[in-house]
């Protein structure tokens, strides 16, 4: 079996503050970010798991967190040495860092851009003062326009804006306005995305008032209008691109592609050549994974996929897409025939959730719109 492109994750885990919707592993950075000893340790980490993978080269890196901005660009020019030196890394392949508006000042734009960075991902979120306060973000809408001014400035083309709608207290008019200003700033790339209260954050436990689903499901459209008159074509339930500005990381994930995970909490994905699929992830605690250092041990847990878990993971991931996935690539990425899910596809087309034709299967407008209901057959 010929294994699928490779990708890596790198996890920075902490922020200023943790926001109150935010249920990834982040921590507001106190005494214990050391980024020299992190950056350390991720290269040892990547050690580990580059030892059996020399002959795979990465397709892109993908530096996330928390607020990777946070770091110093000597810092993550430090990483991004240390990661050519591990493994193949073609020359212009796409190295994306997240980045927030008020976490950093100008100049980091063009040291992160000299360390080899070529596309950042700003969380914007809203340009609303009172949404961003209910948000508990630390950027006012001026602090979020300059911060793309000032990326551009350093010579990044690819920038990718990160905007919530279905926001507390929000009406159509304030959501319609947050997208307007998006599209001023002329970003390639914006992911468009709903507020939702997860598990294990604050928004959780103490949920504000959020519009109702009729009203979320008329701004979603509206947005989609919005972006679409703009010039930005949807190929992801929330991502939205201009021509050639998609993006390569996730769209490596949602392809059902390998990666592996460096940092706290990171999780990883590897094909070997005999067609086992492996799942492991990372100590979470960011000082638990420092102190792996030593021994070179940075593994919390892990698991091989069996047939029918692969298939509902390969579903999960391409009817996220507009375009659907090709039948070959579920045949080679999953290593099972395509009969193995007749039934499952069978009832999904029959309930208007998902078609086939031309050699894909892709996910019908009301599939993205209840993609739970259309997973939900695949289990």
């Amino acid at each position: 079996m010929i294994p699928p492109p490779l990708s890596l994750y790198v996890h920075i885990p902490w922020c200023v503050r943790k926001c109150p919707y935010c249920d990834f592993n982040s921590h507001a950075a106190d005494e214990s970010l050391d980024e020299a000893a992190y950056v350390e340790a991720l290269l040892a980490d990547l050690s580990v798991d580059t030892a059996n993978l020399k002959d795979r080269p990465l397709q892109s890196i993908f530096i996330g967190g928390g607020t990777p901005s946070l770091f110093s660009p000597a810092a993550i020019e430090q990483l991004l040495v240390g990661v050519r030196e591990r493994i193949d890394c073609p020359e212009g392949m796409e190295i994306t860092l997240e980045a927030n508006p008020g976490s950093l000042e100008a100049e980091y734009y063009t040291g992160f851009r000299a360390a080899g960075v070529n596309r950042l991902s700003i969380g914007v979120q809203s340009f609303d003062a009172e949404s961003l306060r209910a948000l508990e973000r630390i950027h006012g809408s001026d602090e979020a326009t300059k911060a793309v001014e000032s990326a551009k400035a350093a010579g990044f083309r690819c920038i990718n804006l990160d905007l919530m709608f279905g926001l507390p207290g929000r009406s159509p008019e304030a959501a319609r306005r947050d997208v307007e200003l998006a599209l001023e700033l002329d970003p390639g790339h914006i992911s468009y995305y709903q507020l939702t209260l997860e598990p294990n954050t604050r928004f959780h436990h103490a949920p504000p008032q959020l519009p109702d689903d009729d009203l979320i499901w008329e701004i979603q459209q509206q947005g989609q209008a919005q972006l679409a008159a703009g010039g930005y074509d949807q190929y992801e339930i929330s991502a939205y691109a201009r021509q050639g500005e998609a993006c390569c990381h996730n769209l490596n994930y949602w392809s059902f592609g390998d990666y592996l995970g460096i940092g706290a909490g990171a999780h990883a994905k590897v094909t070997d050549r005999a067609g086992g699929i492996r799942r492991f992830w990372k100590m979470r605690s960011p000082g638990g994974y420092l102190q792996g250092r030593a021994g070179g041990l940075f593994t919390q847990g892990e698991k091989t996929l069996a047939p029918e878990e692969r298939v509902l993971e390969f579903m999960m991931n391409g009817m996220r897409l507009c375009e659907g996935i090709e039948i070959t690539m579920f045949e080679a990425r999953t290593g099972l025939d395509l009969s193995v899910m007749n039934h499952a596809l069978d009832k999904a087309e029959s309930r208007g959730l998902l078609e086939r034709g031309e050699g894909r299967i892709r996910p019908t407008e009301l599939g993205q719109r209840f993609l739970n209901d259309l997973l939900q057959l695949f289990t």
